[in-house]
């Protein structure tokens, strides 16, 4: 976190571009092992793919991320028809690849455009603060009085109560940026980016979570442990990359 932090304030937009590729890598690899177990080492040069489109961003022409996404595509295609194994599971393999490359870096290419936009290490900072203080007060206030299960067949422990008290958590989380690093946000935007980003990842930890309990696992890899693996540590950030960009360049001060 210390590292992730002050790559965020004092580096440079390739500074973040560079770390989040490595956890693009990682993360690919953790996808793969989970949904191809048996082509994990064929799919090497799939993730180090992945984590070069983290870097298209930062060139001022965006055709290149477009073309990143396109050359993705194509290698998967032309990796499957030449290296067949099953015919009756190509569509399923290759369904699989193509979804990881949209969850992983394409997602996460979101942060590094964030980066780029003004005030970009402050929404980075933000959308980290909103997570964290939403995981931690879900956690709380679900342990003190959940009761009602939030879906079960997907995440058991989780509440009803503590998916609302998380989103109390991430709104005290957007207030205290406001107030410390991000003045420029209105009441309204920090009403607004708690809702969206907070709602978002809550659904990006469930999302992950679906995933894992239909690959039949319990994390997403042993890189950090007794946490998991790096999809474990970034499934609500995942989701909420796309959400939060979005609002910064539509939304963010049109109700200031």
């Amino acid at each position: 976190m210390p590292v992730v932090i002050l790559t965020i304030v004092k580096g440079e937009p390739w500074h973040f571009a560079l770390l989040l590729s490595l956890f693009s890598a990682v993360g690919l690899q953790e996808f793969f092992a989970m949904a191809l177990p048996d082509r994990k080492g064929e799919l090497l040069p799939f993730a180090l793919y992945g984590a070069l489109v983290l870097f298209t961003p930062l060139f001022v022409d965006g055709r290149l991320f477009i073309m990143a996404c396109a050359g993705f595509f194509l290698l998967t295609a032309f990796h499957f028809l030449f290296r067949l194994r099953d015919m009756e599971t190509v569509a399923r393999d290759v369904s699989l690849v193509v979804t990881a490359y949209l969850y992983v870096p394409f997602l996460l290419a979101h942060l590094v455009m964030l980066r780029l936009l003004p005030d970009g290490s402050s929404w980075l900072l933000l959308i980290m603060l909103i997570v964290m203080t939403n995981d931690s007060a879900a956690y709380y206030i679900g342990s003190a009085i959940g009761k009602h299960r939030l879906y079960p067949a997907v995440s058991p422990k989780k509440s009803i109560e503590g998916a609302l008290g998380g989103l109390l958590g991430s709104l005290g989380g957007t207030l205290l940026a406001k107030f410390t690093f991000f003045s420029s946000l209105s009441y309204v935007d920090a009403l607004l980016a708690a809702l969206l980003v907070g709602i978002t990842g809550q659904l990006g930890d469930l999302f992950e979570s679906l995933l894992k309990r239909s690959f039949g696992v319990k994390d997403s890899g042993t890189l950090l442990p007794g946490h998991g693996g790096v999809l474990d540590r970034l499934d609500s950030i995942i989701l909420a990359a796309p959400v939060t960009y979005y609002f910064a360049i539509y939304l963010f001060g049109r109700f200031s």
